[in-house]
């Protein structure tokens, strides 16, 4: 019998989550693809030791990179001298490489919340209420904060010139985000209560719900990847891109009916095969 290939699969089991369970989610994800593969799970601190005895490393549910950024860094390093395959593949333009993505989508005139990181610029952005401050670099709402106008000139001052972004505060109807495997649509799922973000439900897209999600997917230009793109719908009816996440995106699969979920983890296992062969 041929032997399989290696994966070296990278989720962080125990990090803490707010209304997730990053555990379940790959424990599920490991067992189905160690049909098709020889799959050895790993914390991410542990990837850059390990990853030269795998035939590819799968990168999951690892937690936000801040928290262990040089470490990041040097797996990452390490990974693209050595042409180690990566899943996701290292080229992300969005939020691997940070929150810059969203001043230069609102640069250049794509449909995102407005976005804007010197004070100088603070003018562009639309009246209201507050304004969400947070960290170019961050991840899982670390260091937001909500202030009125007339502190943010202040509060970018202080802090190091590049490191936070503006935005409005949106007033939204509900969030929606959109899964990728590859570049392909695989489901939708929304949030109907703007205060329950991760009490997701089923959502059936429309076709132009689905143009808006793909200009995004095919600006990022990754071909090996999960994907997830999250917007708000607003009052108007128009949808605003939040976030595009493209390192570690969760994918709530719990929340899927069985048929989308077991489709989901079939197209999975075919797109690391993809990426073997590539």
């Amino acid at each position: 019998m041929p032997a399989q290939p290696r994966l070296l699969y990278v989720t962080d089991l125990a990090y803490p989550a707010r209304g997730r369970r990053y555990c379940d989610e790959d424990i599920h994800l490991a067992s189905r693809l160690r049909e098709q593969f020889d799959i050895a799970l790993c914390h991410p601190l542990d990837a850059a030791a390990l990853m030269d005895s795998f035939d590819a490393v799968v990168v999951r549910n690892s937690g936000p990179v801040l928290h262990y950024q040089d470490r990041y860094d040097a797996f990452r390093d390490r990974a693209l001298a050595r042409g180690t395959r990566v899943y996701n593949e290292l080229t992300g333009r969005a939020d691997m490489a940070g929150k810059q993505y969203l001043t230069d989508l609102t640069a250049a005139g794509h449909p995102v919340i407005p976005t804007v990181e010197r004070a100088e610029d603070l003018s562009r952005l639309p009246e209201t209420d507050e304004y969400a401050v947070k960290p170019k670099l961050g991840a899982d709402s670390i260091g937001l904060r909500f202030l009125p106008y007339e502190a943010l000139a202040s509060a970018l001052g202080e802090a190091a010139p590049g490191t936070l972004l503006v935005q409005p505060r949106i007033r939204f109807r509900y969030e929606v985000s959109f899964y990728f495997v590859d570049a392909e649509f695989q489901y939708a799922l929304y949030a109907p209560r703007p205060e329950e973000r991760w009490v997701l439900e089923p959502y059936r897209p429309t076709a132009e719900d689905l143009r808006f999600a793909q200009r995004f997917i095919d600006w990022n230009t990754i071909r090996h990847g999960i994907q997830r793109v999250d917007a708000c719908r607003t009052p108007a009816g128009e949808l605003l891109l939040v976030e595009l996440e493209d390192l570690n995106p969760y994918l709530s699969l719990d929340l899927l009916p069985e048929p989308a979920r077991e489709s989901f983890v079939t197209d999975f296992a075919a797109a690391l095969h993809r990426l073997l062969a590539a």
